[in-house]
């Protein structure tokens, strides 16, 4: 009976045998019932390292016993373990070396949170967004069919990944090519089947055997010769699974389904695995398992524990000053009060996120206005094209999308959204450097892509107020408009609850000085203005990436020698670039210093720490604008 937790471990529980595992040799070693020890060791210390870290942890914790069968039953690294997301792949970061360094995870300098190539060579492949695993680890099978080479792959995939459509493409490929291919379906939501008991362990034993599946193979061959006949022993197979198994869809696309079986029964894991690892046919084992398996609280509320803060130690603090001041709001908090305000003034609005309630800030709409919301899931490019056509019938939807997701839907947001010139509102959360989630998730490129395309407006927002009234702005406008706003809080700027729509296109100066001006594109006006305030310079808060100022432009280019653009975006492309074209455009040579993210991605850490590598901190700014100042004098 595996071990339940209450609470998180403050204190390193002790792990005898999850200590001797250096890497996955050690554990094929072990018997049965040390695997089974392994596996609540394991559990108790997954726990203890995300309460020492932070981090994702239900995911995780669901897969205990899979990665540990998965790693008995296969000869990793060479035999190659693609893991969707990431989410999931903790016990397996802990399991090949990176035990001590898992308390590092997420830190500046330490694991990455997602599997990493660099990191290690049991990361297979890279995932910091979903629905990749499947396509990536075809890849790999045909590489190695290509080369003759008997290595075997297996993709772990998460149903709610499951729900996007490059999973589909993927899984629609696989059985045209006869990959040697094992997708194993991670259903911690039971959301495709509660099919879990004896009859269908029973069979899923049946369907995974040599003998069955010798008898399958041959008897394709045999009846090759007769079609009809085949047709009939294939048909009658199907429906004999259709009986018992929910996966009628997966045999259609030609894998030999597998399941549903229990997701954490290892013996039953390990029997199954072995036997599938004999074959070399593209096959879907469906395995269910719990979010937050071991963990009670998990297990109650998995969207609630799918991630956890950092647990700080119980120091008693000195006395401290009441504050008077209210807390600050999150942005995203910020976005779901205007969501709400703004539908109790509109019934046309509508809202949408892929999968991403919670984190945008919709839970309190989504309660209050249930037929105005729609979470279609893992799922981006469907939710522009909905929104799309949900406009074309006058309706006003509103995207809630994070801007590294964005990414994912760009075709549809070009073609579906912004050539149509169709009113929907982009509220692009998480823009900018997100802190300890990393490369893949930063939004550091929506700027870049997003102001080539025509018919769309842009607003870069720079305190919580700006934040409400912009997102006013873009929906009472008339066609596309985004607003990209950060992760956490803001500067604490005073919320005026009144709306009231922005001039398009109109910047304000928020501090006259001399000779320098810094132009400020969103969420670093603050650091901007200490800076400003350091060098005696002129600071605009420019609001609007497109359509740009160019009468101010034209005017601070026209009383200072220096212009500074300043901006959480990749500086290629980015709104520095958009305005040295609009010099260009205008005739002025002014000079130009262009502070942003560099060429190159930035490591996880804190968002401070990510800052300072980018030459963003108001210390690097400083620097970079005297030494701009020094060479032009």
């Amino acid at each position: 009976m595996a071990q339940t937790f209450n609470n998180i471990p403050l204190i390193r529980p002790v792990t005898p045998l999850l200590d001797s595992i250096n890497d996955p040799s050690d554990l094929r070693g072990l018997t049965s019932e040390q695997l089974l020890i392994l596996a609540d060791e394991l559990r108790g210390y997954l726990l203890f390292s995300v309460g020492h870290s932070g981090g994702h942890f239900g995911a995780g914790l669901g897969t205990i016993e899979l990665t540990i069968a998965l790693h008995y039953v296969f000869n990793t690294p060479d035999d190659k373990l693609v893991w969707d997301v990431g989410h999931q792949a903790y016990p397996h970061k802990i399991l090949t070396g990176r035990r001590e360094e898992i308390l590092s995870v997420r830190k500046a300098k330490g694991l990455s949170p997602f599997p990493n190539r660099e990191e290690s060579t049991y990361d297979a492949f890279g995932a910091g967004h979903s629905s990749t695993s499947i396509s990536a680890a075809l890849g790999m099978a045909l590489a190695f069919k290509l080369n003759s080479d008997t290595k075997k792959t297996v993709a772990i995939i998460g149903d709610g990944a499951m729900t996007a459509g490059m999973a589909f493409e993927a899984l629609n490929h696989t059985a045209h090519t006869d990959a040697d291919l094992l997708v194993i379906l991670n259903d911690n939501n039971m959301s495709i089947s509660h099919n879990v008991g004896g009859l269908a362990t029973y069979f899923s034993k049946i369907w995974s055997s040599r003998f069955y599946n010798t008898i399958r193979e041959g008897g394709k061959k045999v009846l090759r010769a007769v079609p009809a006949a085949s047709a009939f022993v294939k048909k009658t197979e199907v429906h004999l699974k259709a009986m018992v198994a929910p996966g009628i869809v997966f045999e259609e696309l030609g894998f030999n389904y597998i399941g549903p079986i229990d997701g954490h029964d290892v013996p039953l894991l390990i029997k199954t695995l072995s036997n599938l690892k004999a074959l070399s046919s593209p096959i879907l084992l469906h395995t269910i398992t719990q979010k937050g398996k071991g963990f009670g609280p998990a297990e109650s509320d998995p969207v609630g524990y799918h991630a956890l803060n950092k647990i700080e130690p119980n120091v008693t603090a000195p006395e401290e000053k009441i504050s008077t001041k209210p807390p600050k709001k999150k942005y995203q908090q910020i976005f779901g009060d205007w969501l709400c305000d703004m539908a109790a003034e509109d019934p046309l609005l509508i809202a949408i996120t892929p999968a991403m309630c919670e984190g945008s800030g919709m839970v309190e709409f989504s309660q209050r206005y249930p037929d105005r919301f729609h979470d279609v899931a893992i799922a981006e490019q469907h939710a522009i094209t909905l929104a799309a056509g949900l406009a074309c019938e006058n309706t006003k939807p509103v995207v809630a999308i994070y801007s590294t997701f964005l990414q994912r839907a760009y075709d549809q947001l070009v073609h579906d959204v912004a050539l149509q010139n169709l009113n929907v509102l982009f509220a692009i959360d998480r823009a900018g450097l997100v802190g300890e989630d990393g490369a893949s998730h930063a939004g550091s490129f929506d700027i870049t892509f997003l102001r080539c395309i025509p018919n769309l407006i842009i607003m870069t927002p720079s305190n919580e107020n700006e934040t409400r009234q912009m997102l006013y702005t873009g929906f009472s406008h008339n066609g596309p408009a985004a607003v990209r706003y950060p992760r956490g809080t803001g500067p604490g700027i005073e919320i005026i609850q009144k709306m009231t729509a922005l001039t398009i296109g109109k910047g304000k100066i928020v501090r006259e000085g001399k000779r320098l001006a810094i132009l400020n594109f969103g969420a670093l006006l603050e650091t901007a203005r200490l800076v400003g305030e350091e060098l005696n310079a002129t600071v605009a808060d420019m609001r609007f990436v497109k359509p740009l100022d160019a009468a101010l432009i034209e005017k601070l280019s026209s009383e200072n020698i220096l212009l500074v653009t300043v901006e959480d975006n990749a500086v290629f492309g980015g709104a520095g670039s958009a305005v040295s074209e609009c010099l260009a455009c205008l005739g002025l040579a002014t000079h130009v210093l262009h502070l942003g993210l560099p060429d190159k991605f930035i490591t996880h850490g804190s968002r401070e720490y990510q800052l300072d590598l980018a030459g963003l901190d108001q210390l690097s700014m400083k620097l970079s604008i005297q030494t701009k100042l020094k060479a032009l004098n």
